[in-house]
């Protein structure tokens, strides 16, 4: 099973913004402790994944160790971190991947 972590500025920004419908969101986000593997690929920096997660119009970024996630199965991704970092809707998802990418290159995972 592996672990989610949601940055704190992230989790306020979900709670401040979609209130009642946050339950949800923070659902379908820990699903991924059960399920790693879901969620739309959109590149790799260094071995760190960028992957998303939609909700309507919304998208949810996280990173997470691509190299444990691709060569090992469901039983063996006990040590495995996923880290919610940004969200986005439609208009500046490119923009936010972009940003993501940059602080990976410029930061490694700690940046987040």
């Amino acid at each position: 099973m592996a672990k989610v972590s949601i940055a704190e500025i992230l989790k306020n920004e979900i709670l401040k913004k979609f209130k009642e419908e946050s339950k949800t969101i923070f659902r379908q986000m820990y699903s991924l402790e059960n399920n790693p593997r879901k969620g739309k690929l959109l590149g790799s920096v260094g071995g760190i994944v960028i992957k998303e997660l939609k909700y309507k119009s919304f998208r949810f970024y996280f990173v997470t160790d691509g190299h444990k996630l691709k060569f090992f199965d469901e039983e063996n991704l006990t040590d495995i971190l996923i880290r919610f970092v940004r969200m986005s809707n439609k208009k500046y998802q490119q923009k936010t991947i972009n940003e993501i990418k940059e602080v990976l290159i410029n930061l490694g995972l700690e940046g987040f």
